[in-house]
Order: structure tokens, then sequence, then C-alpha cells
């Protein structure tokens, strides 16, 4: 790789931020490789090029979506995988104080959000910090996080990615994995 197209290691929190950025600026800090797939799917599979592979050059993350047989809805897939993993992947400390977006509502202690919530990935991103910060203990994380031991496991099981860094931040802290 040439000096002109390194980038500088950004810290977590600077990763992190990217969660906000609009597609058209997620996807400019990526390689777009556009290719055909094979496998089940019918006769007009492989008719086009529609799978989308994205290179994240300043995380490193490699997405893939090949789902589609429109390369634009393939696209929109792959940046949603790309924010899953920077949500996933990337450790931050978490707030001294936690304030939760103003389209989350917790009613009854209860951690309920949508994928297609806009706050989503940060909601997913800070039950894993606060997770890791309280060395893989469910019920101190969720105590801090003000939801319950169950509806923090409940969210966390929902979403496989996130299950499995739970899992492994509680194996790295000689804890048992979590029971869905």
């Amino acid at each position: 790789m040439t000096a002109e197209h390194e980038y500088p290691a950004p810290t977590p929190a600077q990763l992190r931020a990217r969660l906000d950025f609009d597609d058209a600026k997620l996807l400019a800090e990526c390689e777009i490789h556009l290719h055909r797939t094979g496998g089940p799917g019918g006769q007009h599979r492989n008719k086009v090029v529609s799978a989308v592979r994205l290179c994240h050059r300043p995380s490193g993350f490699v997405v893939t979506a090949t789902e589609r047989r429109s390369q634009h809805e393939n696209k929109s897939n792959a940046l949603a995988r790309l924010r899953e993993a920077i949500a996933v992947g990337v450790r931050c400390p978490p707030p001294a104080e936690i304030v939760w977006p103003p389209s989350v509502q917790l009613r009854d202690r209860q951690l309920r959000v949508s994928p297609q919530n806009a706050a989503f990935w940060h909601v997913l991103a800070l039950v894993l910090d606060e997770l890791a910060a309280q060395q893989g203990q469910a019920a101190a994380a969720a105590a801090r996080l003000g939801v319950s031991t169950s509806s923090l496991t409940r969210f966390l099981a929902d979403h496989p990615k996130a299950w499995i860094e739970a899992n492994r931040v509680r194996n790295v802290n000689a804890l048992p994995p979590l029971r869905a």
C-alpha cells in the first residue's frame, strides 16, 4: 500500500463516530467490490453483477451482501452490516452517566429498540461497552444501564453477532456463556 492510500489508525471513538455518517460518507471510506455470486437462487442469479463487498479502510472491517438481485439493495445491506461490525467490534469506555438517545424509551426497565431506529447501533454499542466495563457481569451492566438483567440478555440474544461478542467478553473474564 502506498503512503497516499494509508489512513492513520483511528481511535475507537473516531471509529464509533462513523455510526452517524450518512451512507455516502461511509461509502467514501470503503473500497467497493462488485461481483457475481454463485449458489441457488433461480435463473437470474448469475446474470448480473449484484453482490457487494465493502472493505472499510479505517477499521479493516470487510462485509458482504449477496442476498438480493439488486446491487443497490445489496449495497444498503452491506452498509448496515458495516455499522453492525463497528457497533459490535469496537469497544469504548462507557460514559460516566448513561443517557439514552431521545428515540429510545425504557418502560418497566425493558430495553426494546428496533433495528430501524436510527439510534439502534449506538444502543447496541453502549450495551456491549457497559458489559465489557463490568467484566462480563450481565446483572451489573443491566443495573448501570437501568434495565433488567433478563431484558439485557434478551436484547443481546436477539442480535446474533452481539450475542457472540457478549459471550466472548464473558469468556475473557472466565465467566460461563449467557443463556438465552
